[in-house]
């Protein structure tokens, strides 16, 4: 695989041998959806909180698994190209009993749960406690994992919203809330679109593409499907939004617009893995071969010496691992946690033409490659101008003093990289000009909802004091606009994104529904991409549906877009 860069012109064969970033993925996807399939018959999945048996439906027949069953349902067909469909669903209605409420927080111990009981009382209103919609994760059989503390039953937005802005002078974490969108049972009303492609049928073809297309920057995903001259569009994987401090902690850190997991864009990896996480792969041409798969990166500078280092990030600030699951020093943890940015200060950090003009900058050491691995460049910090035709390798701490020993002027350092199936654990194949897009949690596998919160890194658990609990409960178990992308028996992609935040219009999806409506639509291995304010879908370059943030649709990192024949 060659360097990525937006702006190059073909690589020469010296390039290639000399500066490459070789990206592999497994071939025996026939003899993993097997071997899982027996693993499942003898009740064997591991680490799967909850494991429900697949049933086989058509996308464009059968009732949504959403609410009562005997709910009004209407589905409008359109064929957008041979072997690309557009369905778009409307379910259910509001019901009498959801209204809406003053959340002050989330409690999982009885003092927790005393404590902002108090605060309320002390503002002047009654306080009640509503269970979480699930358990605790880390006991799936167990009770609710604790308590929403609320005060109030409002019948409109407007008078919730009065009491919110009362409280907030003693609990600035009050929050208005529909109870619809608790996760708990209701009769909706629900807005999904669908778009189902047939790699058997379709003459176009299905590919990931970055926002303005680079690492660094965001762009909408209406905009990145005009640009790309695409039928239809999703938006794809997360990614920093830029709006948090640039410092390790409870939120998204770093580049504005870099992919906070693994990126393969027409077979070039611009971003590497979230250690473990499920993402979206997509072969180039019309989706032959798609496949969801638990995935993780290998990258190493080798000097001429023979010298080797493990490269720790790419295309991103040192220091900063969006989602965690980083790998050398990492800190606190190697494990995801999704939406914390854990630190390193000790890292090499690969920084190609994909990235943008601009490299990060910052304290360290750096060294320009030429797009024959030779040395050019040395610079006693990180920052400056990205060679077009080059990497540069910016290092801190225990990188910086490898590429002072090994990363001289005139020397010639390797670049090797490979993409792993995480599961398998075995070296997998060159995936030539493809497409993976990063996600999670994993929704189904082989037939089944294998839902494992923990491992993918939506746990409860308080991460250096910082509490998850609300944070679980608000992003996994209440309902939220969703996107999410599978696999059928017989090799269709699904692609589906549910309105949300919108009671009255659509409720949105909590996580064990979204995974639900995957297996009910026929997928048999699905991942939940972003979501949120970013979830979209672009028909005929018009939005469907309702964006779930007020302002409108959200710029994001990247989209999936489905390209006419001989698109770009």
């Amino acid at each position: 695989m060659q360097i990525p860069s937006p702006r190059r012109a073909p690589a020469v064969a010296g390039a290639v041998a000399a500066c490459v970033l070789a990206v592999s993925l497994a071939t025996a996807v026939t003899g993993r959806a097997a071997d899982g399939r027996a693993r499942a018959a003898e009740g064997a999945v591991p680490g799967a909180a909850a494991v429900h048996r697949a049933q086989e439906a058509d996308a464009l027949s059968g009732r949504l698994p959403l609410g009562p069953p005997g709910l009004e349902e209407t589905r409008t067909v359109r064929e957008i190209a041979p072997g690309l469909t557009h369905v778009a669903i409307e379910r259910g209605r509001a019901s009498a009993d959801d209204f809406w409420t003053v959340t002050v927080g989330v409690a999982t111990t009885e003092g927790d749960a005393a404590e902002l009981e108090e605060a309320v009382r002390a503002a002047g209103y009654e306080p009640r406690r509503d269970h979480t919609a699930g358990p605790d994760p880390a006991d799936p059989d167990g009770p609710p994992l604790g308590w929403l503390v609320r005060t109030g039953r409002y019948p409109d937005e407007a008078a919730a919203r009065t009491v919110r802005n009362d409280l907030a002078v003693r609990v600035p974490a009050a929050r208005v809330h529909a109870t619809a969108e608790d996760g708990n049972g209701t009769s909706g009303p629900w807005s999904l679109d669908i778009l189902v492609v047939d790699p058997g049928l379709f003459e176009g073809s299905i590919g990931s593409r970055l926002a303005r297309g680079t690492v660094s920057g965001r762009e909408t995903t209406g905009s990145i499907a005009a640009r790309a001259g695409a039928l239809a569009a999703v938006n794809g994987g997360y990614f920093v939004v830029g709006d948090a401090p640039p410092v390790p902690g409870p939120r998204a850190a770093g580049t504005e617009g870099d992919p906070g997991g693994i990126a393969v864009i027409r077979g070039d990896l611009v971003s590497e893995a979230v250690d473990g996480r499920p993402a979206l792969l997509v072969p180039d041409g019309p989706g032959r071969g798609a496949s969801v798969r638990r995935l993780r990166t290998e990258i190493t500078a080798v000097a001429s010496g023979g010298a080797r280092r493990e490269v720790t990030g790419l295309n991103r600030q040192a220091g900063l691992v969006l989602n965690c699951g980083g790998v050398g020093n990492a800190r606190p943890f190697t494990r995801p946690a999704h939406d914390y940015t854990c630190g390193n200060d000790d890292e090499l950090i690969a920084v190609t033409p994909v990235f943008g003009d601009t490299a990060p900058q910052g304290p360290g050491h750096q060294v320009t490659l030429d797009s024959a691995g030779r040395v050019t460049g040395v610079r006693q910090e990180r920052g400056g101008p990205v060679p077009p035709d080059g990497v540069l390798l910016q290092g801190t701490g225990a990188g910086a003093v490898w590429l002072r020993e090994n990363a001289v002027a005139g020397a010639a350092v390797r670049l090797e990289s490979s993409v792993l199936d995480a599961e398998l654990g075995v070296q997998p194949a060159r995936i030539g000009r493809s497409s993976v897009v990063n996600g999670g949690p994993l929704l189904l596998r082989d037939g089944l909802v294998v839902l494992d919160p923990v491992r993918d890194g939506w746990s409860p658990e308080a991460i250096e004091g910082h509490d998850r609990a609300a944070f679980y409960n608000g992003w996994y178990q209440r309902r939220n606009p969703r996107t999410a992308a599978g696999v059928t028996e017989d090799g269709r992609i699904i692609l589906l994104t549910a309105d949300g935040r919108r009671p009255g219009h659509s409720v949105g999806l909590s996580i064990p529904e979204t995974a639900e409506v995957m297996r009910g639509l026929g997928a048999v291995d699905a991942v939940n991409l972003d979501g949120g304010g970013s979830t979209a879908m672009v028909v005929h370059g018009e939005l469907q549906g309702l964006p779930g943030d007020p302002a409108g649709e959200r710029p994001v990192g990247d989209a999936l877009v489905l390209l006419p024949d001989g698109g770009g």
